[in-house]
């Protein structure tokens, strides 16, 4: 028993050293890493100071004939060749070459005019680049490059005199709905085998709204979306635009509700009843799962999708209609004629998406409650087991239309209960296909 008390006494006495060790450790360390973390710091700031410019001005190439030169010249050093020394010699000399190149600077006054920042598909986007030189002597010729999007456009600039101005002349493709980046103007310097490239900026970005096509509806909302006064409803009040009936006066009435022909004839006062309107309020539930739309050619048929929602929204937002859009993203802001295009413009399709048309018009009937009429915007891959699912979050009484995109189908109209069907192939159907609806 003595010999194993023993074992165990010496056993627990080397387990309290080495955490005692561990602990004397881990004590060095952090004391370490606090001693460490000002110079690290610094270190960084450094970085960030000079080798960061560093690197915007040499370039992948500029580095890799730099780390020769300084190979060879210690080649050269340590066992004697020549070769190296030559080699190191005539790269050093290609160097400072191209540091001649980049060297100097240029005093301009540079404007980017975009005649427009909002088009349409399919619309020019056209752009004026001015150039004026403000030195008090000529300047050399120089390279201006524009990035658009992931793209850059490169101008000449010839020799300029004093005060003397140079125009550009662009026009950017707008092919796809999309917003680019325009922008910002930047002169370069570069030397001829483009070791030192080093720019400077002259002009901040901006954005161009690439909206999607949209096509007019001449009108053909007014069945669907009712008149001006909105619809009648049961409720009655004593003030509005529907006319009802007429009552006797009551103390408290609107003396300007009397209705003074009825009174004369009758011998007492008679007031005007009204009922209550409900204002036009329109729900766009617009889906981004490409997987609802047509397996072969998804994102054009998204893009359709998108059109018609943009078509509806700007019919709405010219008949002063309440309007709503939303998608798996949230909702778009629907403010203004232009922020509901922006909104629109910024939109993506995702391939995969966990949500899908039902809670899309689900998420729109919490947030809308109101809606007097709410369309679904969505692929002929939706089937009619999903739109009916999704009808069921409708509320009563709320006109229900959807709309299922696929490029260069024939336009058709079905119903599933009380939802209407459309299945759209082009934008120029979508009146025609509208007022069928409400037929």
């Amino acid at each position: 028993m003595n010999r194993k008390a023993r074992r165990s006494s010496r056993r627990s006495a080397l387990n309290r050293r080495a955490g005692q060790s561990l602990s004397m450790a881990s004590e060095a360390l952090q004391v370490l890493r606090e001693y460490l973390r000002p110079a690290a710091s610094r270190a960084r700031t450094y970085s960030d100071r000079f080798i960061g410019p560093l690197g915007s001005v040499i370039s992948p190439l500029g580095f890799a004939v730099l780390g020769t030169t300084v190979l060879l010249w210690i080649l050269g050093a340590v066992f004697g060749w020549q070769e190296a020394v030559l080699g190191a010699f005539m790269a050093t000399v290609l160097l400072l070459a191209a540091v001649g190149f980049i060297l100097g600077r240029n005093d301009f006054s540079v404007q980017l005019d975009l005649h427009r920042t909002r088009v349409a598909v399919g619309d020019r986007a056209v752009g004026a680049l001015q150039v004026t030189n403000k030195a008090s002597r000529s300047a050399a010729p120089v390279m201006m490059e524009l990035p658009v999007g992931h793209g850059a456009t490169a101008f000449r600039i010839p020799r300029l005199a004093t005060a003397q101005e140079h125009e550009e002349l662009f026009t950017i493709p707008t092919q796809r709905r999309q917003v680019l980046n325009v922008g910002p103007v930047r002169s370069v310097r570069q030397d001829p085998f483009a070791i030192l490239r080093r720019q400077v900026k002259w002009t901040e970005t901006y954005e161009l709204f690439i909206h999607p096509k949209t096509t007019g509806l001449d009108g053909s909302s007014a069945g669907f979306i009712r008149d001006l006064e909105g619809m009648p409803t049961s409720d009655l009040s004593n003030s509005d635009v529907s006319f009802h009936a007429l009552r006797d006066y009551q103390p408290g009435d609107d003396r300007r509700h009397i209705h003074w022909k009825s009174t004369a004839r009758t011998g007492q006062l008679m007031v005007r009843q009204f009922e209550e309107t409900r204002r036009s309020h329109l729900a766009l539930s617009l889906s981004t799962n490409l997987e609802e739309y047509s397996e072969a050619h998804a994102e054009e048929d998204f893009e359709l999708a998108v059109s018609v929602a943009a078509s509806i929204g700007q019919q709405a937002v010219a008949e002063q209609r309440k309007l709503a859009i939303l998608t798996q993203e949230g909702p778009v802001r629907t403010d203004s004629g232009r922020m509901m295009m922006d909104g629109l413009t910024r939109i993506e399709a995702a391939p995969v998406l966990r949500e899908n048309l039902v809670d899309v018009v689900r998420h729109t009937a919490d947030t809308v409650p109101g809606a007097s009429v709410v369309f679904f915007l969505t692929g002929t891959r939706t089937s009619a087991k999903a739109l009916r699912a999704a009808w069921m979050h409708v509320p009563a009484g709320v006109r229900a239309i959807a709309i299922r995109c696929e490029s260069g189908i024939e336009p058709t109209r079905s119903n599933i209960g009380e939802l209407t069907v459309l299945s759209l192939g082009k934008l120029d159907e979508l009146g025609l296909m509208l007022r069928k609806a409400v037929a």
